[in-house]
């Protein structure tokens, strides 16, 4: 069998990623750090091998549909550096999109949920994919192929940033520069992400860089006096690795089935997650408007004790 130069990259950098992980467990248990556990590791192990069986089931047809379209491409970059350079870039924003299509659509986030699911956090969550992604994953790159980029070229450029992707999955701090912080997501970006904390929602969507988040409004930093809470705002019961998989599909089938309109029971599919038709739930820009309220309120709050404060031994002084 012969290996092609993009092979070896592949198979390195998913070596790496191994081997880091095996690095980090063996730190956590050595430290106490309980940053793993038996069960949870072997459902995104499970998980992981589950959304692999669908890549290759899938992977042919991919591979010809970019094809196909890259029949019709717009234009061509002849210099292999720039060639290089804006598919990477390309792919990383199709991907931030993809991504927040994710997180805002309730169809697909019934799809991505699987990967928010754990309540912990380590390199193996990166492991715990969106087993259904690449059934729709493809329409998303279509433009790249319009754009002259090859199939295995576009194809590659996923697994690179895929594996950037699962490196950021730490609790582990890292100390990385502010011009790094400020261009590329890192794992305190990627534990926002991950939080179920409300502020946290729906944020820094990003896979390599955080440059789209923080131009879109989708960023958020890690903040010390609202530490990350990992998981799900609900988690499910059963934490079995089917259930993982259809439970929120199982619950918007219940939500559709109980809309009074029939436009109700479209916008249960493609508005974000939490919207209902009688309010009883809240989606998590609502929610995050109210913390917002409820500690601007509380600010004031302080600031007129203070005052008060302030006043109160003025008066003190002057009378003494």
């Amino acid at each position: 069998m012969n290996f092609t130069g993009s092979d070896i990259s592949v198979i390195g950098l998913f070596g790496f990623v191994i081997v880091l992980t095996l690095v980090e467990m063996y730190f956590s248990y050595a430290h106490d750090r309980k940053l793993y556990t038996k069960r949870d590791t072997w459902t995104n192990i499970y998980l992981m091998t589950a959304a692999i069986v669908i890549n290759l089931a899938t992977k042919t047809g991919t591979f010809f549909l970019l094809q196909y379209c890259y029949q019709f491409r717009l234009f061509q970059i002849p210099n292999i550096w720039l060639y290089w350079f804006v598919l990477i870039l390309a792919q990383d924003f199709l991907y931030w999109f993809l991504h927040t299509v994710g997180h805002y659509v309730r169809f697909f986030w019934a799809m991505h949920v699987t990967h928010h699911s754990s309540e912990h956090f380590n390199l193996t969550t990166g492991f715990r994919s969106t087993v259904f992604e690449p059934l729709y994953r493809v329409f998303f790159y279509l433009p790249l192929a319009f754009m002259g980029f090859t199939a295995v070229d576009i194809l590659f450029a996923y697994l690179v940033t895929q594996i950037y992707g699962n490196l950021v999955h730490t609790q582990y701090n890292i100390k990385l520069p502010k011009w790094y912080a400020y261009i590329f997501v890192t794992p305190s970006h990627h534990r926002v992400h991950h939080a179920s904390n409300i502020r946290y929602l729906d944020k820094n969507m990003g896979m390599v860089l955080i440059l789209w988040d923080r131009w879109f409004g989708t960023f958020q930093e890690e903040l010390p006096e609202d530490v990350v809470k990992y998981g799900l705002t609900t988690q499910p019961k059963d934490t079995g690795a089917v259930n993982i998989i259809f439970h929120e599909f199982i619950a918007l089938s219940a939500d559709v089935k109980k809309a009074p309109t029939f436009m109700d029971k479209v916008k249960y599919i493609f508005n974000p997650p939490g919207w209902s038709h009688d309010g009883s739930t809240k989606i998590a820009k609502i929610m995050q408007q109210e913390l917002r309220e409820e500690e601007g309120k509380r600010y004031e709050a302080l600031q007129q004790d203070k005052v008060k404060g302030l006043n109160d031994r003025g008066e003190l002084s002057s009378t003494g």
